[in-house]
């Protein structure tokens, strides 16, 4: 894993060397745009809109557009010239309870590690805060742009995870919710019994990508196909919309919900997960076999 920042985490007077390390990975299938006649790849060039001739990237700048055409350049240089000791430290100014901050203000995380001179530091201030239940709410430039964030044990270190500035986030006020609703004293007994019946301890292993798996499934069936057009299942029609009974819907949910669960514990739960390991294996396989079957198949019609 590769840091893509190094700098330090200061509060009051103590300094605490860090590496900071991405937290998330996104595995996206990745598309091309083709030529429809010979599926040749489609290229974006960097065109100037004067002239319209590509520049190349020693040529370009980057700039500030301050009135409709006209431009200032900003090098490296007059970044760092905004606050040079900002864009080296995440600078914690406030402990906060964990339990006072929406986590709607939380967005991106990222891995803390101490450098050379630092664990004693980083241990100190990570165990500090998970004894005192406290967020560290720093500010950090990273890159051109300055971020509100959290610093916070999590899993035996620290995460720094970016949040939005209080003026970012829309509110709810323009939302159309129901502000008072009465509800039927039989009808909130049976949401909460389905809410009870639906319980369980968070397992993150449990939830993946459906739609990613389900169309990796449908890219292998074309190239296996010789790139041929494969007949479409046909869709399910929706089903009429109604007046809702609430409380027969509740009724029929718990009946169903109890069901799925009975029938879950008279199977080995170990038979669950080593299925979707099994399943992420398979993806993988399949993406590497595909690419095989893809050049094998080039070459075969290149012979012919």
């Amino acid at each position: 894993m590769r840091a893509i920042w190094k700098g330090s985490i200061s509060f009051g007077l103590v300094n605490i060397p860090i590496a900071v390390y991405p937290a998330t990975r996104k595995e996206e299938l990745k598309f091309r745009l083709l030529r429809k006649s010979d599926l040749s790849p489609v290229n974006y060039k960097r065109v100037a809109e004067k002239d319209g001739t590509e520049v190349p990237w020693d040529q370009i700048v980057k700039g500030y557009e301050y009135e409709k055409g006209k431009f200032v350049v900003l090098k490296d240089e007059d970044f760092e010239r905004v606050d040079l000791e900002a864009t080296q430290t995440v600078d914690i100014q406030d402990f906060v309870h964990v339990d006072e901050i929406d986590p709607i203000f939380f967005y991106k995380p990222y891995y803390l590690e101490p450098q050379k001179g630092g664990d004693k530091a980083y241990a100190l201030l990570r165990d500090a805060l998970k004894d005192s239940k406290k967020v560290g709410i720093a500010k950090v430039v990273i890159k051109t742009r300055q971020y509100l964030a959290g610093v916070k044990p999590e899993d035996g270190a620290l995460v720094l995870e970016l949040m939005h500035f209080a003026d970012e986030l829309a509110g709810t006020e323009k939302l159309h919710v129901p502000k008072k609703v009465e509800v039927g004293k039989r009808e909130m007994n049976m949401a909460k019994l389905l809410i009870d019946s639906m319980s369980a301890k968070w397992d993150p292993e449990k939830y993946h990508d459906e739609y990613r798996e389900a169309l990796m499934e449908v890219i292998e069936e074309k190239v296996e196909a010789g790139g041929k057009e494969i007949e479409q299942k046909p869709k399910a029609k929706p089903k009429p919309t109604k007046v809702i009974d609430l409380v027969e819907v509740l009724q029929q949910s718990l009946k169903e919900t109890q069901g799925a669960k009975k029938r879950s514990t008279m199977e080995p739960r170990g038979r669950e997960r080593h299925g979707r390991a099994a399943r992420t294996g398979e993806l993988a396989a399949a993406s590497e076999s595909m690419k095989r079957r893809a050049k094998h198949a080039h070459h075969e019609k290149k012979a012919a």
